[in-house]
């Protein structure tokens, strides 16, 4: 989805920016640059600094232009947003008003064939967010019939994994999967469609994508960082888009704004009492796409917003 002047217009941009409420002179950070819809909703809120970075090259080339608007306040750099401490700390940002991620695939990578993300057009069995490293074509060509199966069923939630992970290796003996059209083909034939209508190859190739990019172990670090980045009052929003990540993002937030359990009066942990948690949750439950977002994007329909603040020193003003 495409704004004015070609920006794209992220899931849930009206209530991350009510949460995040950009103020004048803070400084920003949109993780997940992506088609840069963030970095330039926050950029026009308010005269903010923003420290925008993604993994992908295209992606940071593509921001030349945003950057060009605004002299001086948008920064891009080019980085996992799970190294984010070392990647600002290298430019002297020690301190965060607010950080956003928008956790998954953008619609640019989803979009383009040469990727190898989308089952839709047919291209290279590719899958890397960085362009660099292991492939998909890689996984499905080494992997251990069980060893696929695993992933399938941990990384994409598919009950049919070792229905499809014979089928892979049964077929990559004829000749190597190279392309998203043959792997997609070869799973279409091992499992049948279901009533949700949703394309049977979509769990297994979520679960390639995830594995390739080590995108939950990213969430995780990000998370961790944000958390050690904000200042007083900084907040961090997160929208994901399934639930293996929705999962990492609420205990995170809930342990942070001290929602746990208290332990077991068993426990000898419960006889000591619990530090005063840093942050508040600011959303009780996840916030979702309402039906009119969801009718003009319908990728927005799987999409969860959560949010955290973090609190003032005890004793500031």
């Amino acid at each position: 989805m495409s704004g004015s002047a070609g920006v794209h217009v992220p899931v849930l941009l009206a209530e991350a920016m009510g949460l995040l409420a950009p103020r004048p002179d803070g400084v920003y950070l949109d993780g997940t640059f992506g088609g840069g819809g963030y970095a330039a909703a926050l950029l026009e809120a308010a005269p903010c600094t923003v420290w925008a970075m993604d993994r992908d090259p295209e992606a940071i080339a593509r921001g030349a232009s945003l950057a060009a608007r605004y002299p001086g306040r948008l920064h891009l750099l080019h980085g996992r947003f799970g190294d984010m401490l070392d990647l600002l700390g290298g430019h002297g940002v020690a301190q965060l008003d607010g950080v956003v991620l928008d956790l998954g695939i953008s619609s640019f990578q989803l979009d383009e064939p040469t990727r190898g993300f989308s089952f839709r057009a047919d291209g290279p069995l590719d899958m890397r967010m960085s362009q660099s490293g292991p492939t998909a074509a890689d996984l499905v060509n080494t992997l251990s019939e069980r060893e696929l199966a695993d992933l399938l069923f941990e990384l994409g939630e598919e009950r049919a994994s070792r229905r499809i992970a014979r089928a892979i290796v049964r077929a990559r003996t004829e000749q190597p999967i190279l392309t998203t059209g043959r792997l997609a083909a070869i799973i279409r034939g091992a499992v049948a469609p279901d009533r949700s209508g949703i394309d049977p190859a979509t769990r297994s190739f979520q679960a390639l994508r995830i594995r390739v990019n080590d995108e939950l172990g990213e969430i995780e670090r990000a998370l961790e960082q944000a958390g050690q980045l904000l200042a007083p009052a900084g907040r961090l929003i997160v929208v994901s888009f399934h639930s293996l990540e929705d999962r990492i993002v609420k205990r995170f937030m809930a342990e942070a704004g001290g929602r746990t359990p208290a332990p077991s009066r068993h426990d000898p942990r419960g006889l000591s009492a619990r530090p005063a948690p840093r942050f508040r949750l600011l959303t009780a439950r996840a916030l979702r796409p309402g039906a009119r977002e969801i009718q003009q994007n319908p990728r927005a329909r799987s999409a969860r917003l959560r949010g955290l603040e973090c609190k003032a020193a005890e004793g500031a003003p």
